[in-house]
């Protein structure tokens, strides 16, 4: 399936590159959350992968952790590369591959595969995480973090009602993003053992939505769905959309929400020493004994 316009993606991330440092806040914040997850990862990650990389946002964070934790990039041995749709997204960037997720030119021996906010773009999902697993070494880990289904859910719901309003019909304006209840099915189709999933959402206020919009645009997040509409908006549209918003979505003060849905991906390459689930039926007690205290001599021969 083709939903989303690749050369699009691609476009508004180079139309992006020069300013996104001053709308990058939010993909600060997420690979700061990401780095954090490897707190709890008691090894070093001499290889990393590091697909959209944004002009290095997810290896700031990884590097701003320091101390003793694992993957701390103030270790010259460790090597990280970088790799995006966006060759300006790059610049200045050591180790810098333009890669597209879809078609990943990486054969395997990476110690941690990470993305912030990148995979939500991609066709094909599953074909994507195929690669990524591949490109792990045996007991690799993959970390990534992308936008859910209710990301946007105010400015979505705002132009929807616009345009039947002011058109009379609507055409795709959001985005459609991954369920995060399908990500787990997704990594396990994918091949990866001890997939975790979870989800958190981030609210961000704004003046107005038109800051928002233009926050998107910086981030290099606009529209780039496939069957979107590709005659300019009216003006009409674009303020009733607005008005909308504001009536809707407003808080107290007069500034708008806007939700960001994150869904966060962990997932390991296979490997022979994993901890493996226990086989159904070889409990050696049963779980109403667990819970009522009360072991009962019987299931222990079951």
């Amino acid at each position: 399936m083709r939903v989303f316009d690749r050369h699009s993606v691609r476009r508004h991330r180079e139309r992006a590159a020069a300013g996104f440092a001053g709308h990058g806040f939010l993909f600060d914040e997420v690979a700061a959350r990401l780095a954090d997850r490897l707190d709890d990862v008691r090894r070093e990650f001499a290889t990393i992968l590091d697909i959209g990389a944004r002009g290095g946002v997810m290896a700031r964070a990884l590097a701003a952790r320091g101390g003793d934790a694992p993957a701390a990039l103030g270790d010259k041995s460790t090597v990280v590369i970088h790799s995006d749709l966006a060759p300006s997204l790059l610049a200045g960037l050591p180790r810098a591959v333009v890669a597209d997720p879809e078609a990943l030119p990486f054969a395997g021996g990476f110690d941690l595969v990470a993305s912030c906010l990148d995979l939500h773009w991609v066709n094909d999902l599953p074909g994507a995480l195929v690669q990524i697993r591949r490109a792990l070494r045996p007991d690799g880990l993959f970390l990534a973090a992308i936008f859910g289904g209710d990301t946007l859910s105010e400015l979505r719901e705002a132009w929807l009602a616009a345009e039947i309003e002011v058109e009379g019909g609507a055409s795709p304006r959001i985005s459609p993003f991954a369920d995060g209840r399908d990500a787990g099915a997704l990594l396990q189709r994918a091949g990866f053992a001890l997939p975790v999933i979870d989800t958190d959402r981030i609210t961000v206020t704004y003046a107005d939505p038109i800051a928002l919009m233009r926050d998107l645009r910086g981030m290099g997040e606009t529209n780039a769905v496939a069957l979107r509409r590709r005659t300019a908006t009216r003006r009409a549209t674009l303020f009733r959309a607005a008005e909308i918003y504001g009536e809707r979505f407003a808080d107290a003060d007069g500034r708008i929400r806007a939700t960001f849905e994150i869904v966060t991906m962990t997932g390991w390459a296979p490997h022979a020493d994993q901890q493996k689930p226990l086989k159904p039926g070889s409990a050696a007690f049963k779980l109403a004994e667990a819970l009522n205290g009360e072991p009962d001599q019987s299931a222990r021969s079951q």
